[in-house]
């Protein structure tokens, strides 16, 4: 190195004014630039801030810094979203008329004053709508809409990243619930962002699809940018998606974000958080259909016993009734019975004077013609009994004599 102090050199300012001057005389006028807005942010004082950008094989080869002024913000952003049909964000490709500027302290910026909103709906906006139509065309929309979840889902194809932290937030939610609900979970890991991501997620579905046995497969990320999550407005992830026998579930970005890949899937949450929740919320309705239907059996069961206690109660009365009903009647058939029978006891014959006759084979004689002369014949009385032999039989009103042994 010399020793020698340079001479010859100016200051930072000077370099900076004569960089300004250069570009005021380059651009003297508004002119119109393509860029894709990489960032977007509104203040609350009207301006909004953003970042113009522009990309080549999936790598950001130019940004700058722009803004638009309060006074042209609304009314810009009105014009260009109902023209356009779709809000004026971060992750679309605009023609905008810009001032070009240099400050000495910030740098190059752009100052926006106009945009042209048919231009918009070219580039990424107009191959995303195209990608709708074809997919609408190609009957692809509903297909996934047709797959109902089980009621039950335990087993989980999950598509993501390993190091994602939305996967992470997802597992712990899921996995270390209250209830302790069980699942189980395959991670197929993919790129999840970037031009070489749908092919990667199309491959880990394929991997899914051809292990098969899963209630659910889940794509899941988490949020990102506008152009990070690009990849899934993409035409072949959509009909990979589309035409998956197993109901896919997206959880992809955040609220303001709605990609292809969640239009045709059979279900899109914002969150993987919320992507948990829906299996929770499914065992924990169901544990509170069981908790009602066991309520319901056994309310019917206690109705069901008091009506048959009822019906049993009746049925006893009634035999009860019945039985002593029987009973008063068999008691009194017997005391008749047994009054005829006491009416026919000889003992009670032979106290009124009556005597019984029993012939040599002791069979009472209820005949005089049952009777044979010289046949010795038995006299019961009431207060004895004797011996006899037959002299004499008459018929009639005549009385047999007889002789006494």
């Amino acid at each position: 190195m010399g020793t020698d102090m340079a001479t010859d050199y100016m200051d930072l300012l000077e370099l900076q004014q004569r960089i300004k001057e250069g570009i005021e005389d380059a651009f003297p006028g508004r002119i119109w630039v393509k860029a894709e807005i990489s960032q977007w942010s509104p203040r609350a004082n009207g301006h909004c801030y953003l970042s113009l950008s522009e990309s080549r094989d999936g790598r950001v080869v130019a940004e700058v810094r722009a803004m638009i002024w309060k006074w042209n913000y609304l009314q810009l952003k009105t014009f260009f979203e109902e023209a356009a049909g779709q809000p004026l964000q971060a992750g679309i490709t605009v023609l905008v008329r810009v001032e070009v500027s240099y400050s000495e302290l910030y740098g190059i910026s752009l100052f926006i004053d106009d945009i042209d909103p048919a231009f918009t709906l070219g580039e990424a906006a107009l191959e995303r709508k195209r990608t709708i139509e074809r997919l609408t065309a190609g009957g692809y929309m509903d297909m996934q809409k047709e797959l109902a979840l089980p009621p039950l889902p335990r087993r989980l194809a999950v598509i993501t990243s390993r190091t994602a932290a939305g996967y992470g937030d997802f597992r712990r939610h899921l996995l270390e619930n209250e209830a302790g609900y069980a699942f189980e979970l395959d991670l197929y890991e993919a790129l999840m962002q970037g031009e070489s991501a749908p092919a990667s997620i199309v491959s880990a579905l394929q991997q899914a699809r051809e292990r098969g046995g899963y209630d659910a497969v889940l794509i899941l990320r988490g949020g990102g940018s506008e152009l990070d999550l690009a990849c899934f407005d993409d035409y072949d992830l959509a009909v990979s998606i589309a035409t998956c026998p197993l109901p896919v579930v997206t959880a992809i970005g955040h609220d303001r974000d709605v990609h292809v890949a969640d239009m045709v899937a059979s279900r899109s949450v914002k969150t993987p958080t919320a992507l948990a929740d829906l299996f929770l919320d499914a065992f924990m309705e169901e544990d509170m259909r069981l908790d009602t239907l066991e309520s319901r059996i056994t309310m019917a069961v206690m109705r069901r016993y008091q009506t048959l206690e009822g019906i049993l109660d009746r049925a006893l009365y009634r035999l009860r009734f019945a039985v002593e009903s029987r009973l008063g009647k068999e008691e009194a058939l017997l005391k008749v019975k047994e009054a005829l029978i006491g009416a026919s006891d000889p003992r009670k014959i032979l106290s009124l004077g009556y005597v019984l006759v029993t012939g040599s084979d002791n069979k009472v004689l209820k005949s005089a013609r049952g009777a044979r002369v010289g046949e010795r014949i038995g006299v019961r009385f009431s207060d004895g009994a004797v011996r006899a032999r037959v002299e004499e039989v008459s018929e009639g009103q005549e009385i047999s004599r007889l002789r006494s042994k």
